[in-house]
């Protein structure tokens, strides 16, 4: 790969699944496992060829001055560029937005999916253009891959009818040559080609196999998603089981019990309490006379007298008495008595 590696990350939607939390913060810096999404993802990339000369390519919109302030403050070893987004137009206008950064190949990623993959094959890569994908049960509600006899994508479909084809793409693309990509985008753009007033990057991809382009697929046996409560909770689950448990290193001073796993932020003050399993305690969070499982509490959390389960407690919350599943998001106070 002669030109430096694209990586185009659009992050500009409201997050809506996720509120009330990204009323105050974009879905992808919610915390798992004591990581940013975010960070989740950009770990994905730590298996690139040449890891150190990818350029970010960040279509941003609502609250996306928080990104760039995130990414200044923790991966300032990443080059970066934000492009604004101020219209939900869909995937592929968001790309088009990015086109005068475009140049050689690129990746397309969706934030809030995170997959497990190694990326090294890409210094050989033939192929025009590779899908990531899943086999799920269910394949309707998802996009899908469509292959031929010879190994080689024919086309993707959005939600198909019947379950026969059941290779869901999980929102993770190669493009050998991104300026490729920007002359389909412009054709669908041309023809119209959108559903409910969005462009979607499925449409581009059909246009550029309709013209010769030769796409494969990578399968991934692990999807994660970020883009719900539930979902962030099962995700942090999956990563506190992956290598993220801090179990062995957190101070048991206080009166406190650890079960297993659990990540607690060094900063963080535990007093008589119960946390784990599955329980994520950011950075500066207070903790006193509570039980903790199945729940993430996002940094300078105030938790008192409590039990909390399969719960998410937004930045500097405070949260006393009972016990609940909460949702709760950043400076809010919640008191049960």
């Amino acid at each position: 790969m002669s030109e430096p590696l694209k990586i185009v990350i659009p992050m500009a939607g409201l997050g809506t699944r996720l509120r009330p939390h990204t009323w105050s913060r974009p879905k992808q810096l919610v915390s798992l496992a004591g990581k940013s999404v975010l960070a989740h993802l950009l770990d994905t990339f730590s298996t690139l060829p040449d890891p150190d000369k990818v350029e970010l390519i960040f279509i941003v919109g609502y609250l996306g001055e928080k990104v760039e302030k995130y990414m200044d403050e923790y991966h300032p070893e990443f080059k970066v560029r934000y492009v604004l987004q101020a219209e939900m137009r869909g995937q592929s206008h968001a790309i088009y937005l990015a086109r005068e950064y475009l140049r050689g190949p690129m990746l397309m990623v969706f934030v809030d999916t995170l997959i497990k993959t190694d990326l090294s094959f890409l210094a050989d890569e033939e192929a025009d253009m590779v899908a990531w994908v899943k086999p799920v049960p269910d394949p309707r509600r998802f996009g899908v891959t469509e292959v031929g006899e010879d190994g080689w994508v024919t086309r993707l479909i959005e939600k198909p009818k019947d379950v026969s084809n059941n290779l869901a793409v999980v929102g993770f693309y190669y493009f050998k040559d991104s300026t490729a990509l920007i002359a389909a985008i412009e054709k669908q753009m041309e023809q119209g080609r959108q559903l409910k007033g969005e462009f979607y990057l499925a449409d581009a991809i059909n246009i550029m196999l309709e013209g010769g382009a030769r796409m494969r697929t990578e399968q991934v046996q692990i999807w994660l998603d970020a883009g719900t409560a539930e979902a962030v909770l099962e995700t942090n689950r999956y990563f506190l089981k992956q290598g993220h448990d801090n179990t062995a290193e957190v101070d048991r001073k206080g009166n406190i019990t650890i079960i297993p796993p659990v990540f607690v932020h060094p900063t963080a003050i535990v007093e008589s309490s119960v946390i784990g399993p599955y329980a994520s305690i950011g950075a500066n969070c207070v903790i006193k006379g509570s039980i903790i499982r199945d729940s993430i509490l996002e940094r300078g959390a105030r938790v008192n007298e409590i039990i909390l389960e399969k719960s998410l407690i937004g930045e500097n919350a405070l949260v006393e008495g009972g016990a609940e599943s909460l949702n709760i998001s950043d400076n809010s106070e919640v008191k049960i008595r």
